[in-house]
């Protein structure tokens, strides 16, 4: 777990960069992953204090952080009968059971979106976070959709290593979702941002983690433009490159 002087360095820059001094973060949102109630910082040779008093539980910004999430955290909010919370209105969107409960979500998220989606900067300043690999997939088909023009499909060639005899069928390969790839079928259209995967040329801006746009269409490559960092604007080829899941016990072969 990261120790609170780099949390409360991360706000002090956030808020002099912003310009909000009153507001945790400048008014950002930041989302924090893991849980320091079971990895706690990491203090050489530190006694049980100094590792206490590095967590974010020491720090002045705790005070920020929501009692309605501990209460989650610690199991002691109230649920229904099938185990379910419910979640504060302020940071829901009202959900209707309707099929058209996502298409409010990108709205809220992505407002004017018809107007802003060859802008990069509206692009890169809104995101809608799943802790899925389900969810993304359905968020993602909703928002190709919502894009002008033809939609470009690219089919990826799957195949098990160690399986001479062909005994795993291209359409079984071709249906899995590890993490880390993506899907069999990645349906694009232009203006779309996406995100690379992997690192291809770091040097150049091609890492794991960069966002990019489409620009245009090849049969093996896409044209794309980096929308973020040094290297934003620069126009970048994507080839097909070999891939193969993070997590090399995930499948029996």
């Amino acid at each position: 777990m990261t120790k609170r002087q780099a949390v409360e360095a991360l706000d002090n820059s956030m808020r002099d960069i912003m310009g909000r001094r009153d507001r945790p973060f400048g008014g950002k949102t930041v989302v924090f992953g893991g849980d320091f109630r079971q990895v706690l910082p990491v203090v050489r040779r530190g006694s049980r204090d100094q590792i206490i008093d590095a967590t974010l539980r020491s720090s002045h910004l705790w005070k920020g952080f929501p009692d309605y999430l501990l209460r989650v955290g610690n199991g002691t909010e109230e649920v229904d009968d099938q185990g379910n919370i419910r979640l504060p209105e302020d940071i829901c969107v009202p959900s209707t059971g309707e099929g058209d409960d996502l298409e409010k979500l990108i709205d809220h998220v992505f407002p004017r979106l018809d107007d802003n989606m060859s802008d990069p900067n509206y692009m890169t300043s809104h995101a809608i976070l799943s802790t899925t690999n389900d969810n993304v997939e359905k968020i993602n088909i909703r928002m190709v959709e919502r894009f002008r023009g033809e939609e470009v499909i690219y089919h990826s060639f799957d195949s098990a290593e160690d399986d001479p005899y062909g005994y795993y069928a291209p359409e079984f390969l071709n249906g899995l979702a590890p993490n880390g790839l993506p899907p069999h079928a990645l349906k694009l259209k232009l203006n779309c941002p996406v995100i690379l995967l992997r690192n291809i040329d770091p040097a150049n801006g091609l890492c794991n983690g960069t966002r990019l746009v489409v620009r245009g269409f090849e049969r093996n490559a896409i044209d794309a433009e980096i929308v973020i960092g040094q290297h934003a604007g620069r126009r970048v080829f994507l080839p097909r490159i070999p891939l193969c899941p993070s997590d090399n016990g995930m499948f029996p072969f």
